[in-house]
């Protein structure tokens, strides 16, 4: 599933094809896609020039202006797990499960929006409605703060890996980066959020900005569907460490790489490099004293 370095190479890709082109038409061949009515969604796009492209998470937003000073409006894009959003030639023959094409005016050239699976979906939207959106993610994990990073932490119980997944609290994350953050910082996926040491939270901090811009700088990580605007795959793939690596040597150490399931997701690590208890906080000296004490016996009666 494309996470927030995909999408972020989509978009990079779209400012240097797309930006200031004016579509001249919208085609929809399959309204699944579509959130809301088809004809709705091509009769509000049409003629309407690509003015700005941003994002934040995994969701791509450009936003479209009209002529004669009319409102802006944005077309907001979330991939899904299989989306492609590909700038090409017109002439170019139709690939299987093409859904969407936007021809750009006087140009040969057209956005087309590709996804086998239709998990995707493309949407008008208002300026508000947009907002609406992105105020429902968290921060965006290239950008979020120490502060706030460290402050979601605290009292948090579960699993760390299902922390890094939800998007309410930091948006981009997927299976494949949160693995990876997991690993470069050392940290079990199975640790609580609320326990980890301070250590190792500002490792994890760390590695998480680290993951991902290598990931960006390499147009992100490709298996079987992603591909860039121009319709090439990502090249972090060779660089993954533990991401569906299972019985791998491990790049770091040598031991096998093991996968378990977290959160209903598979999350793949190294049993060496991210043991299950050193990162955690030392308990309360209370709390020690009474687990080293003996157990008393009850007294007969």
């Amino acid at each position: 599933m494309p996470e927030l370095p995909e999408v972020e190479t989509v978009r990079q890709g779209l400012l240097k094809r797309a930006l200031r082109r004016r579509l001249a038409a919208v085609e929809v061949y399959h309204p699944q896609v579509i959130a809301g009515q088809a004809s709705e969604f091509a009769q509000n796009l049409a003629g309407r020039r690509i003015e700005s492209v941003t994002r934040k998470g995994k969701v791509l937003a450009l936003e479209l202006v009209g002529k004669n000073g009319a409102t802006p409006c944005y077309l907001m894009v979330r991939l899904g797990m299989t989306g492609q959003l590909t700038v090409v030639p017109q002439e170019m023959p139709l690939e299987p499960h093409t859904h969407v094409r936007m021809p750009f005016e006087k140009s040969g050239a057209e956005i087309r929006y590709r996804d086998p699976r239709r998990f995707g979906r493309l949407r008008y939207c208002s300026r508000e409605q947009l907002d609406q959106v992105f105020a429902s993610l968290g921060p965006d994990a290239p950008e979020i703060t120490p502060e706030d990073f460290f402050r979601s932490m605290k009292g948090r119980r579960g699993a760390i890996k299902g922390w890094l997944l939800n998007q309410r609290i930091l948006s981009g994350l997927g299976n494949i980066y949160a693995d990876e953050a997991l690993f470069e910082a050392g940290i079990h996926p199975l640790a609580q959020p609320g326990r980890l040491a301070q250590t190792a939270a500002r490792r994890l901090y760390r590695a998480v900005k680290k993951v991902l811009a290598r990931a960006v700088a390499l147009q992100g990580t490709s298996f079987r569907d992603y591909i860039d605007i121009e319709g090439q795959p990502g090249n972090f793939q060779p660089r993954l460490k533990v991401y569906q690596r299972t019985g791998e040597p491990c790049r770091r150490c040598g031991r096998a790489i093991r996968r378990i399931v977290v959160c209903g997701r598979s999350s793949h690590f190294c049993p060496k490099c991210q043991p299950r208890t050193h990162h955690l906080t030392a308990a309360s000296p209370v709390r020690a004293a009474r687990q080293r004490l003996p157990r008393r016996k009850s007294a007969g009666l």
